[in-house]
């Protein structure tokens, strides 16, 4: 008896896709840049500048900043897929898209699993650089499960970025893109803890994307499980971005 071969032909095009969009964004000099050695630079700056003298409060320090930064960096790569979407629907390769058998469905998760990808360096740089030169100590299995959540974390902002590059003009998703990375990393805790928060500022930013996704590596580091709550805003804000990826393709190309 055969084994089905239906998901064969839907998925081949996808990765293949996929893998198109993860050699181009890799070879993008403005990848690396802001995506893996900007983070890596503040998270090293941070953690030199920002901690107690006492030596205990500056291993909770770059604890602390080792996952923000790996979380800052992870989301700057997600987001940044957005300007290059925006730039290849303003050069008509959504045109090109619509006469492949290609559904919107399989565009949009072809782009989601290329920035699947191309998030790894961001947050592995940062991790590597907090064991090897801030002399981070966790357990074993703490370290996978840091970046296996952090890495399942980035689904939601890739959803935004893809929105924002199918709905937006390349100029435009550059600048909505960077205004929504700088705001979610600093409402969300990425950058100072929310313990440093007004009490106005620390109820808002519960319901950030942002902070729920900290949460992912930060309750790891605590040997605690993500929360309900944790999980339940990040399947909201899914869900949203999700849906505003896919209207936003089916628009662009319509116009486009």
């Amino acid at each position: 008896m055969t084994a089905p071969v239906a998901p064969v032909p839907y998925l081949r095009p996808l990765l293949d896709y996929a893998r198109l969009e993860v050699r181009r964004t890799l070879r993008d000099p403005g990848y690396v840049i802001t995506s893996v050695a900007m983070p890596l630079a503040m998270y090293l700056l941070f953690t030199n500048l920002g901690a107690s003298d006492t030596a205990a409060d500056k291993a909770d320090y770059a604890r602390y900043s080792m996952i923000g930064m790996a979380t800052y960096g992870a989301l700057n790569a997600a987001l940044g897929i957005g300007p290059g979407v925006a730039d290849d629907k303003g050069r008509g390769w959504l045109r090109q898209l619509r006469v492949t058998p290609m559904s919107p469905l399989q565009v949009v998760f072809g782009r989601a699993l290329t920035a699947s990808v191309t998030v790894l360096p961001a947050l592995v740089t940062v991790l590597a650089a907090g064991a090897l030169v801030d002399g981070v100590r966790l357990d074993a299995w703490q370290w996978p499960a840091v970046g296996v959540l952090l890495w399942l974390g980035t689904v939601p902002f890739t959803l935004l970025g893809l929105g924002n590059g199918y709905g937006l003009t390349p100029r435009t998703t550059g600048v909505v893109s960077m205004a929504s990375m700088m705001t979610l990393s600093v409402v969300g805790g990425l950058w100072f803890p929310v313990s440093l928060f007004p009490g106005w500022l620390a109820a808002i930013s519960r319901w950030t994307p942002t902070r729920r996704f900290g949460d992912l590596g930060w309750r790891v580091l605590a040997h605690r499980a993500p929360g309900v709550g944790t999980v339940t805003v990040l399947a909201g804000w899914l869900l949203i971005f999700a849906g505003y990826a896919v209207f936003a393709y089916r628009r662009g190309a319509r116009t486009a």
